[in-house]
């Protein structure tokens, strides 16, 4: 695999466009079905959500078994040598999640595609709608367990004020309003900023620039390790990126509040 990625972390869609015909680039599209079967981003190939998660309850959102990443990254065709680009639909939660599966397989070059099929449609950059069906390949992937959090880690690292929780979810999860789980709340500590404000909405859901001024502000800076969640690590997706892209000391909670609200061991704060 080359060191030096093919493109930037953050790719905008003028130069994604540029790129196309490039064949080391793998263009991932986590779209709703219909719309991939009506535009896209020539090139890329669909996959759905589910096949990033176990599905298995409480916490469906946590990492599956790697014989089902296997089965994924074989359909698309996967050999490790490509730089691979995501994006998707709703600002770059399911982006965010494959970038995060992407660090746990220990693939190293991948960019997102700012704002995803909000941008590149609405700015009017090439599409086409016939699907793209790679030849298999024999994928055989290993699990970066450096990479996961459990409950347990977050729990004895409650009292160490060098590790701070980010809540993904909504103002209302976060206070116990709104209850997802067998126990609402949240994780003791936890800084709540709901993934959407971290998209601006006049730029068609592109990342917000001023997010390194913003978030030191509530406390996430660079110099504490952060564990980000929501409430099955998919909008949890999304702010595991942005702390990537910020340089943040950037984690993810995989079995999120799903798994941690259905626990009855856990510490919970109102």
């Amino acid at each position: 695999m080359s060191q030096n990625p093919l493109l930037p972390l953050i790719v905008e869609p003028e130069e994604l466009a540029k790129h196309l015909n490039n064949d080391q680039l793998l263009i991932v599209d986590i779209c709703n079905p219909q719309l991939y079967s009506q535009v896209h981003v020539p090139g890329a190939i669909n996959i759905g959500a589910h096949q990033m998660v176990s599905g298995v309850q409480p916490a469906t959102g946590k990492l599956p078994a790697v014989e089902q990443l296997n089965d994924l990254f074989s359909g698309l065709g996967y050999t490790g040598n490509e730089h691979i680009v995501v994006y998707d639909d709703e600002g770059g939660g399911w982006a965010g999640r494959f970038i995060w599966t992407l660090d746990v397989i220990g693939h190293k070059n991948y960019s997102y595609l700012n704002g995803g099929a909000h941008s590149w449609l609405k700015e009017g950059f090439p599409t086409e709608s016939t699907p793209n069906v790679p030849q298999s390949t024999n994928v055989n992937l290993s699990i970066d367990d450096s990479i996961l959090i459990s409950k347990e880690t977050i729990i004895a690292s409650l009292s160490d004020e060098n590790v701070l929780v980010w809540d993904a979810r909504s103002p209302e999860e976060h206070a116990g309003i709104r209850v997802m789980a067998q126990r609402a709340g949240h994780i003791p500590g936890a800084i709540n900023f709901e993934w959407t404000q971290a998209m601006d909405q006049n730029r068609n859901l592109r990342i917000r620039e001023d997010l390194a001024e913003v978030l030191p502000k509530l406390g996430l800076t660079k110099d504490k390790t952060i564990i980000t969640h929501c409430h099955s690590h998919h909008r949890s997706g999304f702010t595991y990126l942005v702390g990537k892209i910020l340089g943040f000391n950037i984690k993810a909670y995989d079995g999120s509040w799903s798994e941690w609200g259905n626990s009855q061991d856990t510490p919970i704060e109102l």
